[in-house]
């Protein structure tokens, strides 16, 4: 199955310059969407993967059914005000402005092997702050997962320290 029929390209969205890659009709077909959890969920088995991170929104809609059907937790990585209980947070930036996020400050234990799932690597700056949380929470990003990678935007430069299992590639 070519995944990459599944994306749609939407041309200067959000700004003028970027293309944005829908993975809304991706989400849509079930075989696609059961395919990109099936090849998530192998590589955080071959990382023996304890919890899976993943930032919002997309992160979520990646993340929790890589989750589920690996019988273990889901941490959510939010914007600023949207946790409930006393969070952390790392500043970061993203391909078209600077950004904060924040997570639960007992969402990882020490040492537990964690899995970042998102559904996209672009310029590496959502998914750095995120490991820089994990770690600073004491837990072990094991690897890093992401539907999309933007090979020209270099994303995997900013976390070339960590294991990265990408589904496809495209050039902004």
């Amino acid at each position: 199955m070519n995944l990459k029929n599944y994306i749609t390209n939407i041309e200067n969205y959000p700004k003028k310059g970027i293309t944005f890659r829908d993975i809304s009709p991706l989400m849509a077909d079930g075989s696609a969407y059961k395919q990109t959890v099936i090849q998530m969920v192998g590589y955080a088995k071959e990382k023996k993967i304890e919890m899976i991170v993943g930032p919002e929104a997309r992160g979520f809609i990646m993340g929790c059914p890589v989750a589920f059907e690996l019988g273990i937790g889901f941490a959510p990585v939010r914007k600023p005000g949207k946790l409930p209980r006393k969070t952390i947070s790392a500043n970061y930036e993203k391909e078209y402005g600077m950004d904060t996020l924040t997570m639960h400050e007992d969402a990882v234990k020490k040492n537990q092997r964690v899995l970042v799932v998102d559904d996209l690597l672009a310029t590496g700056g959502t998914v750095l702050a995120t490991v820089k949380m994990i770690e600073q929470l004491g837990g072990i990003v094991a690897g890093c997962a992401f539907l999309i990678e933007l090979d020209d935007l270099n994303g995997r430069e900013k976390i070339k320290n960590y294991d990265i299992k990408t589904l496809m590639h495209f050039r902004n």
